[in-house]
């Protein structure tokens, strides 16, 4: 996905992606997703327009800041699982809790816990995240 995978690298690809589609410009597929999660998250604009400083800023959960980089990048992990319905049955999840829910955003939004805890979980154990393990916290929503 991307060349360079560091954090600085990652974090530039997001504001270059916000700042192309402000001004019209023509977007790679990825940019598009990525300014679509950007717009879908007003609290995060004036960060992220804040270029270099949005580059460098540290989230410490200990001072009660949420990571707006990896919020975003996990609104963009759950769509890419629900497009490619991998884990398979998360498709039908989400549907399930999109009927239930406000809109799509709303129903990631629930999401994205378990799928946060799957994550720190497998990296925790240096393991690849256990999919069904994840799955059985989405179908408990």
């Amino acid at each position: 996905m991307f060349v360079d995978p560091s954090r600085e690298a990652l974090r530039r690809s997001y504001l270059d992606a916000w700042r192309k589609s402000r001004a019209s410009s023509l977007l790679t597929p990825l940019e598009a997703q990525i300014a679509n999660v950007i717009r879908e998250h007003p609290e995060y604009h004036a960060l992220i327009e804040h270029g270099s400083d949005a580059v460098a800023a540290e989230f410490p959960p200990e001072l009660g800041r949420s990571n707006p980089f990896l919020h975003m990048g996990l609104h963009l992990a759950l769509r890419d699982q629900v497009a490619t319905n991998r884990p398979a049955g998360i498709a039908a999840v989400f549907a399930r809790l999109l009927k239930r829910s406000v809109d799509a955003h709303a129903a990631e939004h629930r999401m994205i816990e378990p799928l946060a805890a799957a994550m720190w979980e497998a990296q925790r154990a240096n393991a690849v995240p256990d999919e069904q393990a994840y799955l059985e916290k989405i179908r408990r929503l």
